[in-house]
């Protein structure tokens, strides 16, 4: 009972502004006896200096006992039941008030009573007390409110249990008899999907308007967050020309939720149409929603687009982020000048944006602008940091000013700002790249002086450059050192070593290597296996190459025209070219397009090679078909297989077809028509073409020479030997 428990219990904070009498407003009531009445006016209640809740309390009720302070209390109201329970009292000491009040004889709870333990009860998480009282007030006949269903459902959400409020929702016709309003499944809408259950959103908004419940602004914009959040994009977009039948006016929250989601897919186009129809129906979009937009046409390189409407946010106070990707934009575009001017309109200009700038003129190779916006910024206050001077120091590496790049890194630290990991590694991967070694292992050792070690990129710019030096061992040494270190090897350092072992032909390693590779977690990708079988196909173990074919079809890995050149040379060079033609056709069928005619050239000199000249011509009519161009490697191998095979006149006419289309004959054009007219006797010939060749620029080559000067010689050993024998 009420009555059985310790007052001390009863408070949570330290005092009250006033006494218990003033807070019940009813002067004559008097709940407790006479001495805890003349405490409260005299000392607990009025106690301006904080005094401990817990001792008074103590000291208040020291000279009673608890039957003298039972005897004292008299009849209490609902109303006043509602006052004590908005007390801070516990959930304890709330249910024995509760269950006191209900002994009185004549006593009924009312809903507001029910309503504030309740809401009680839900805070503190006492679901199962909540159901029990609920039947309580069923069998009381007292009729429910939506209000108390929906404090009980918000309760559900904020405790993590969104099923339970459902089921509330759905109990209240039924169970209760009270009818949910489209404040009830607002409430429901809202549990779900702050409980990460978005799919099950729409299911209640159906269930609400197959029910006749209108729903609201704020319905749709939850049910649209929602679709948004499991990439029903579409669905949302179509709710939002549906809100109208509904007598819902779309609002920015609507807007900007629609314009977040599509943005992050990319269709940028409706991003842009749903900006200016928001803004047609008086809706202020905010900054992120602005950003969305503008980043979306920024990505798809419509900076221009992306420009005027920043020129139309006028009214807007565009923050730096806004700012920032129009200029990513520009320097993306190559148009590092227009964002220079962009950045001279930004009111307080921050390191990132000169930072924005200064890595779009490094990557158009403009060092000296790159520094200028440098030396602006240092001039306004804002101070250069690391990604300032890691990107001006990529920018003199690529520049081949290395020692330059080092001198800078001794500038900034004098500077204040010292080099951290990604400085050095750019330091060692360019020495790496101009086949300085010595000088990438001073950045190491000078890095390692510093307390900073090599991270995955760094090991594998020097590993990259062992291999390529054939110093494949001291890779190897490298790489155990990278996994002792814990710095996990990837795809490009296993790449590097395979590549490095078959350049010395330790096939067996390179083959142990790729199979250890998913023991690392690491998956083998196209470039792993062209450099394997490329290795195979050399010394000509075409099996073996093919089983790897079979392996990267098995694990879903692409086969790209390097593959497929290097199957096709194969085939044709053990005269299979049925075979390189079955490898050419899916390739085209695979959609893999070859690069630089290689594969076209390689079979009509594959062709030619086997004798076969008509089957390379009917080969080029098909090229030509498919709407390719041959180019000067093409019909040099046609050329020198109708040679060989004595058609020369009509090697002679492609030869001239070659200025029809605009290609230039080069040095082995040339040569290989002159050799075939020596051949042939025919000096006089191979003497007018060369003029005709000098003439057109052509400059005769060391084997120019050596045909002429051999076949010179060879008519007039003939000469001699026939005048000799007469």
């Amino acid at each position: 009972m009420f009555l059985n428990c310790p007052f001390t219990v009863m408070l949570k904070i330290p005092k009250f502004a006033k006494n218990l009498q003033s807070f019940l407003e009813i002067p004559a009531f008097s709940v407790f006896p006479t001495g805890f009445n003349r405490f409260c006016n005299d000392t607990a209640f009025n106690d301006q200096n904080g005094s401990d809740s817990g001792t008074e309390w103590e000291r208040l009720l020291k000279p009673f006992d608890l039957p003298e302070l039972q005897a004292s209390l008299v009849r209490i109201t609902p109303y006043q039941l509602c006052k004590l329970l908005a007390l801070p009292l516990d959930v304890p000491t709330s249910m024995e008030l509760f269950q006191w009040a209900g002994t009185q004889k004549g006593y009924c709870h009312v809903f507001d009573v029910y309503y504030m333990l309740i809401d009680k009860l839900g805070a503190a998480g006492e679901f199962k007390t909540i159901d029990s009282l609920l039947m309580q007030m069923k069998q009381e006949g007292i009729v429910f409110r939506e209000s108390l269903f929906i404090v009980i459902m918000k309760h559900y959400g904020r405790a993590g249990f969104p099923g339970k409020a459902t089921r509330l929702l759905l109990d209240m016709r039924g169970v209760y008899s009270c009818e949910p309003t489209f404040r009830s499944y607002n409430v429901v809408l809202d549990v779900l999907l702050a409980g990460n259950c978005p799919k099950v959103v729409p299911n209640f908004f159906y269930d609400m308007l197959s029910k006749g419940i209108s729903p609201t602004i704020y319905t749709y914009g939850v049910v649209m967050k929602a679709l948004c959040l499991v990439n029903e994009v579409d669905s949302a977009y179509a709710l939002l020309r549906d809100m109208m039948k509904h007598g819902c006016v779309p609002n920015a929250v609507v807007y900007q939720t629609l314009i977040h989601a599509l943005s992050k897919i990319g269709r940028v186009d409706e991003t842009v149409k749903l900006l200016e129809e928001m803004l047609f129906m008086g809706c202020i979009p905010d900054m992120d929603t602005l950003n969305d937009v503008i980043h979306g046409l920024c990505k798809m390189l419509r900076i221009h687009e992306a420009a005027k409407l920043v020129d139309r946010m006028q009214g807007f106070t565009l923050n730096s982020f806004t700012y920032g990707v129009l200029m990513h934009g520009f320097c993306r575009m190559g148009k590092v000048d227009e964002a220079r001017v962009l950045l001279n309109r930004v009111p307080e200009p921050n390191v990132l944006l000169f930072n924005t700038l200064i890595n779009g003129y490094v990557s158009r190779g403009q060092l000296d602008e790159a520094k200028a916006v440098m030396h602006e910024s240092i001039s306004i206050g804002c101070v250069p940091d690391i990604f300032t001077y890691n990107a001006l120091i990529l920018g003199l590496c690529k520049e081949g000013y290395l020692v330059s790049a080092r001198e800078l890194i001794a500038e900034m630290q004098i500077k204040g700002c010292e080099p951290n990991v990604i400085t050095y590694t750019i330091l060692i991967d360019w020495f790496c790249k101009k086949g300085r070694l010595e000088e990438a292992w001073n950045v190491l050792d000078e890095m390692t002086a510093k307390g900073l070690a090599l991270n995955t990129v760094g090991y594998n710019c020097l590993i990259s450059a062992l291999c390529k030096g054939e110093k494949v061992q001291d890779a190897l040494n490298m790489f155990g050192d990278m996994s002792s270190k814990g710095c996990k090897p990837d795809i490009f350092t296993f790449n590097s070593l395979i590549y490095g072992l078959c350049k010395v032909d330790k096939f067996e390693k390179a083959l142990g290597l790729y199979q250890g590779m998913l023991l690392e977690g690491v998956i083998a990708n196209t470039v792993t296996y062209n450099t394997l079988i490329h290795a195979f196909l050399k010394r000509g173990e075409i099996q073996e190459a093919l089983k790897l074919v079979r392996d990267m079809f098995f694990r879903g890995c692409p086969l790209d025209d390097i593959t497929y050149n290097g199957l096709i040379k194969a085939s044709c060079r053990t005269g299979n070219i049925e075979q390189g033609l079955a490898w050419f056709d899916q390739m085209m069928s695979k959609g893999v397009n070859p690069s630089n005619n290689i594969s076209f050239n390689i079979l009509i000199n594959g062709f030619c090679r086997t004798g076969n000249v008509q089957g390379a011509l009917q080969f080029l009519r098909n090229m030509k078909y498919r709407g390719l161009k041959p180019d000067i490697v093409t019909y040099n191998s046609l050329i020198n297989g109708l040679c060989k095979m004595g058609h020369g006149q009509e090697a002679l006419k492609h030869f001239d077809k070659l200025h029809v289309e605009g290609i230039c004959p080069d040095s082995i054009t040339y040569n290989t028509l002159i050799s075939w007219y020596c051949k042939e006797g025919m000096f006089d010939d191979a003497h007018l073409l060369l003029n005709r060749g000098v003439n057109s620029g052509f400059i005769p080559n060391d084997v120019t020479w050596y045909i002429l000067a051999r076949n010179f010689t060879k008519e007039r050993d003939q000469e001699f030997w026939t005048l000799f024998e007469e």
